[in-house]
């Protein structure tokens, strides 16, 4: 099977590579906002705009002198045009050329890719005027277009694939891929733990908290069990997000959890389980996700405050009782070669099929264990269950009576089907639904003998 053909944007940062980004993929995947250095690791998607099919990749914005963590995305940017088929050197209309864009027009030169300038922010400017100050940088291919408004967007990519080898077939879909995003706090080692089960420095990995600032997706496969990945940006107390594009980053973070199918929950061993830790593990739960815990930085441990650790989790997350934990170190890769399994275990329990006979046969050895509480005299029956969703698992009780089954009884129902079924991994929810009483209304109601009586005499009266 060919692949796709790949297509890098770069650039100086704020040029509106992120929104080409978006308009390229139909998405809204990369974070936009009117600051630069938004975008920090290589962020792929699916091109859904031109004639045919293409991979595109955001990159971070190039600067002069990179220093500390710029050299991360400097090296980001390499790799994405290392892999591209083409790439789109974006400038900005309304700055013409710059000594920066001289720079970096120079080093992609040395690629040996074919590059084309995009002249975006172009929107006020005819746009042979718009390019006209970019011919100095020395390529024959240029463009204008309006990346926030889609103008020349279109004609853009079309031109760009008709010059590049096309796939003969479209890649196999992302449905049976089980996808497993990594969330926690600022700097627990979410980025570091997928470079480490990738074997390769594929996101940046950074010693401040923050690094990651979008949700990230990254294919793996391991033990025949294709996933992929999604790194997502630290979430702290709400109190302490001050940017505006820090919400950003947590909001793509909740949308990452929604779509996956396990979550990691990575915790700091060395800074201990927080209020936010319980606040985040409540949201995974709350959405339905299966989950599996883990505490990194555990080897810089001794025995008490391991010790301390654990009953901690015990004692500040007793709701995730249903979920593996595993003590690593991300950094060491101790401990790590374990935990796809338990997420492959977890995504199984989430999706697997119940009978609706066993459904029955639980709730019922259920309730002759422990019998339903009295309600205004009258005994809750609860007839019997089936499944009603997967992922997480859903099952639905039917009786009478159902809405006023006390909270104390549902948990303990649940708590009964997850030891039976021997569900781990995975929260269980439970439904309940009060069969309609056939007496119901049963005045208002005509029946068949009453209907055609009363249509006889319609027709009479009418004659």
């Amino acid at each position: 099977m060919s692949f796709l053909p790949v297509i890098a944007l770069v650039g100086r940062p704020n040029v509106g590579k992120s929104t080409l980004f978006n308009r390229l993929t139909q998405t809204r995947d990369a974070l936009v906002a009117e600051r630069a250095g938004l975008t920090r690791d290589r962020q792929y998607g699916m091109g859904k705009l031109g004639s045919s099919a293409y991979v595109v990749v955001d990159t971070g914005g190039l600067v002069d002198k990179a220093q500390g963590i710029e050299c991360y995305m400097e090296q980001q940017v390499g790799v994405a045009i290392g892999e591209a088929d083409a790439v789109f050197f974006l400038v900005d209309a309304k700055a013409g050329c710059s000594a920066a864009d001289m720079e970096i027009a120079d080093a992609l030169r040395k690629t040996g890719k074919k590059i084309t300038i995009v002249v975006n922010k172009s929107e006020n400017f005819n746009p042979d005027m718009a390019v006209a100050d970019f011919y100095q940088l020395g390529f024959k291919q240029l463009s204008a277009v309006a990346a926030a408004h889609g103008r020349g967007v279109k004609t853009l990519i079309n031109k760009a694939l008709d010059e590049l080898p096309l796939a003969e077939q479209q890649p196999e879909t992302d449905d049976n891929k089980i996808k497993v995003a990594f969330v926690g706090r600022p700097n627990v080692g979410k980025s570091t733990l997928i470079n480490r089960l990738l074997g390769e420095e594929r996101l940046v990995a950074f010693d401040k908290p923050g690094t990651t600032r979008d949700s990230i997706f990254v294919d793996f496969e391991t033990n025949n069990t294709e996933y992929t990945l999604i790194d997502t940006a630290g979430v702290r107390k709400r109190g302490k997000i001050e940017e505006t594009i820090e919400k950003f980053s947590v909001i793509k973070t909740l949308q990452a959890i929604a779509q996956a199918n396990v979550v990691f929950l990575v915790l700091d061993a060395q800074l201990g389980i927080s209020e936010q830790d319980a606040h985040l593990a409540g949201h995974i739960i709350d959405a339905g996700r299966a989950l599996v815990v883990v505490v990194n930085k555990w080897d810089g441990l001794d025995m008490d405050q391991r010790d301390q650790i654990k009953d901690d989790f015990e004692r500040k997350l007793p709701f995730l009782g249903f979920a593996e934990l595993h003590f690593i170190s991300a950094l060491h890769g101790s401990g790590v070669g374990l935990i796809m399994e338990s997420a492959k275990n977890a995504y199984h329990h989430a999706v697997r099929d119940l009978a609706t006979p066993k459904l029955t046969k639980i709730l019922e050895r259920a309730v002759q264990s422990h019998q339903p509480p009295l309600v205004k005299g009258r005994r809750i029956k609860l007839r019997y269950a089936h499944q009603g969703g997967k992922n997480p698992p859903l099952i639905v009780i039917h009786g009478n009576q159902t809405d006023n089954t006390p909270t104390a009884y549902k948990r303990y129902l649940t708590n009964c089907f997850i030891k039976t079924l021997q569900i781990k991994g995975t929260p269980l929810r439970i439904d309940f639904k009060t069969g309609d009483n056939p007496y119901k209304d049963k005045k208002n109601k005509l029946t068949g003998r009453q209907i055609k009586k009363k249509q006889r005499l319609k027709k009479f009266t009418k004659r």
